[in-house]
């Protein structure tokens, strides 16, 4: 009997199989693809986490480094793996493809992380830190940032591959595979930071940064086995994407002096209506060439609509990394004993945010959605701005009870005479911080998850990866202003008159509350002006089919 001949109905349109064929629905891609690809991303977040969470232990305590020199280079290198993801994406997008960025950022990934437990190791033979230990030491750190940067957001984007947008049934899935995408993620952290810390803190550093590179070496051979059920997407043969955007705004700006009245109206409405001009030959005979095409035009413009959104969650960036600095401060001075002999770190508690997530994920997935898209009838439940702003707004609420449980601890300080005792515990339980912890976790399941759903479904089809390394983006600049603002509060509010800076090392006279409600007032502000942005977006369309 001949093989059957698979209807074409079969056949996902744009995508391809591991030998090059036309993907069938039936044996590739979807949730079974998506597990390779979601397992190999925990093993990669475990090995963040597992080199982050106490870095800066290693760097005063191996490496002999001061602590405000140690936080430094910390905050320097957690921002620079928030940014690399940008030339990650670009070389993904543009050159190497997706799935042959993942492998080849695993590879220095493995390789950076090998480098990291050799320089631990050499920290045995060595009486004192040399200095081609520490260049050593910095090369194999900022190799495992350059590695994160073409890892996370081709395999993320690569992962929301393996569904297909325009089937009604796909689509739904894929927007909870950003959902489970992150449970898993957090899952992983949970584990890595209970787990690494130990190891690094009572074995040896030269397992502790070993371990995550043998987990990263066997992840990326499971990811190597599960190829040939992956779905890859057919390249387009126009010119690179990057340079025909470029194209459009040189073009535009060529023809600025040109009446909008003689430009046809291009089929996605009217904002940014100047780069319409890129549509007509531009008028310096010596200078570019060429008119661009209405796609090229509305590929620009669909980037141009993306600025407004990430400029207004800025302030929520701002207030996430409050989670890993202040919070932790507070957490220091309070009563952390759970027994009469065990006292848990001041850092431990952000694992509430991660614990928080995985236990609201599934509730948001599999109760609050299905009730939406019942409702409302998208395949998401609610839009993706919606999302987005119901996290902006509990990230609000997050910092403003960060601020009173903050007056809480200055008043309980004051009662007991503490106020000039900053070595002191105050008598007041850290899980006073747990609320706050809790809320911005949920907060995180709204808004984090939603601008990585909103960057990489709003993008131009070739630039999925450099929609996802936007949205990192948008974190690793709040962090650094997030420093910028701590900066210049600390400047304006120490005026030298005996006044304590709000950021006093004496946090018993300082005003961490006033900051935090600074922060909410701030996200406030730029709430109103992301609902005014986001009421405005137009969606971009997609030709939607059901399969059978």
């Amino acid at each position: 009997m001949e093989d059957e001949i698979p209807l074409l109905g079969e056949f996902v349109r744009s995508s391809i199989d591991f030998k090059g064929r036309p993907s069938l629905r039936s044996n590739s891609g979807c949730w079974n693809s998506a597990s390779f690809i979601i397992g190999f991303e925990m093993a990669e977040r475990f090995a963040h986490y597992g080199i982050s969470s106490n870095l800066v232990s290693y760097l005063t305590g191996k490496l002999g480094l001061s602590t405000a020199t140690a936080a430094a280079n910390v905050n320097v290198w957690s921002g620079t793996t928030s940014l690399t993801p940008i030339l990650g994406a670009f070389i993904a997008d543009s050159f190497l493809g997706r799935y042959r960025s993942v492998i080849v950022a695993s590879l220095l990934y493995v390789l950076g992380l090998g480098f990291l437990s050799i320089s631990a190791g050499l920290n045995r033979f060595e009486s004192s830190q040399s200095t081609f230990h520490i260049i050593f030491f910095f090369f194999a750190l900022y190799l495992v940032a350059l590695a994160e940067g073409g890892h996370m957001p081709s395999l993320e984007a690569f992962g929301a591959d393996q569904f297909d947008e325009e089937d009604v049934n796909e689509r739904e899935s894929k927007s909870s595979f950003f959902n489970w995408w992150t449970f898993c993620l957090c899952f992983s952290v949970l584990v890595s930071l209970l787990v690494m810390s130990y190891i690094q803190d009572n074995l040896s550093w030269e397992l502790g940064f070993g371990i995550p590179c043998i987990v990263m070496f066997l992840a990326l051979i499971v990811f190597l086995l599960g190829s040939g059920t992956f779905r890859f997407r057919i390249k387009s043969d126009e010119a690179n994407p990057f340079v025909r955007i470029c194209h459009v705004f040189m073009t535009a700006a060529k023809n600025w002096q040109a009446s909008p009245a003689v430009v046809s109206q291009p089929h996605e409405g009217s904002h940014f209506r100047f780069l319409d001009k890129a549509l007509l030959e531009p008028t310096d005979p010596e200078g570019i060439s060429g008119v661009c095409s209405i796609n090229d035009v509305e590929d620009a413009k669909a980037i141009l609509k993306l600025l407004p959104i990430s400029l207004t969650c800025l302030p929520y960036a701002i207030i996430y990394s409050q989670s890993s600095t202040l919070f932790t401060k507070q957490g220091a001075t309070m009563d952390r004993y759970i027994t009469a002999s065990f006292q848990i770190p001041a850092a431990a508690l952000q694992s509430c945010i991660a614990a928080s997530i995985v236990l609201f994920i599934p509730i948001y997935d599999r109760v609050l959605v299905p009730i939406a898209r019942a409702i409302n009838q998208q395949p998401s439940g609610i839009s993706m701005l919606q999302r987005i702003g119901t996290g902006v707004l509990l990230s609000s609420i997050s910092m403003t009870i960060a601020g009173f449980t903050e007056r809480k601890r200055l008043a309980t300080a004051s009662e007991y005479g503490l106020m000039d005792l900053p070595d002191v515990t105050v008598p007041m339980s850290v899980w006073w911080l747990a609320p706050q912890y809790i809320v911005l976790g949920v907060a995180e399941s709204f808004t984090l998850i939603g601008l990585q759903e909103f960057f990489y479904d709003q993008v131009p089809d070739e630039l999925k990866s450099m929609g996802l390394a936007l949205c990192f983006g948008v974190t690793g600049i709040g962090n650094f202003l997030s420093s910028f603002l701590i900066y210049v509060v600390d400047k304006t509010t120490s005026n030298g008159h005996g006044h304590e800076s709000w950021f006093s090392d004496n946090l018993n006279r300082a005003h961490l509350d006033y900051f935090y409600w600074l922060l909410a007032s701030l996200n406030a502000i730029s709430l109103a002006l992301y609902i005014y942005f986001a009421k405005s977006y137009v969606y971009k369309h997609r030709r939607v089919t059901t399969s059978h």
